[in-house]
């Protein structure tokens, strides 16, 4: 892998952290959602879809190097975290609920995300973790739905 592979990989190299590597890229995609301006359903799309197919070609690559789903590849948390706060009120709050949501289910890994993998290749590193990033977000939909402004508001 070339120092630009490695970076994207690694999430800015927070995948080399000695304590809770995949969290250190989930915080690091806090970070840039706490950033971005409010995006369209499009632009939503357009960047998940970029930080998808860029993340399973980088952990393709990965793997080569380190083995079968490699701790330092945290680009997989990325794109996870991103699916769970596509389409909701981007807020502080809701970054905050995705951030601990997409923690909890992708160490939890329900199916078929556990499943998913063990898929070789980068498709395995990056689906398990677009999985548990739409369960997160189908919830805060629901709750969102079930809740109404008044939930809406605080997220």
């Amino acid at each position: 892998m070339n120092i630009f592979e490695r970076t994207i990989a690694t999430a800015c190299f927070s995948g080399y952290s000695h304590f809770a590597p995949g969290t250190c890229g989930t915080a690091v995609a806090l970070f840039v959602y706490i950033f971005l301006p409010e995006l369209s359903g499009i632009e939503w799309v357009l960047l998940i879809a970029a930080t998808f197919f860029v993340g399973v070609y980088v952990s393709d690559k990965g793997e080569a190097e380190w083995g079968h789903d490699p701790g330092p590849i945290v680009i997989d948390e990325v794109a996870g975290f991103f699916v769970s706060a596509a389409f909701l009120p981007q807020s502080l709050l809701v970054g905050i609920a995705a951030f601990f949501g997409f923690r909890a289910l992708d160490i939890i890994k329900p199916p078929p995300a556990r499943q998913s993998e063990e898929i070789s290749s980068g498709w395995g590193v990056m689906l398990d973790d677009l999985v548990a990033g739409a369960y997160v977000n189908a919830s805060l939909h629901v709750l969102i739905y079930l809740f109404g402004d008044s939930i809406g508001h605080l997220l």
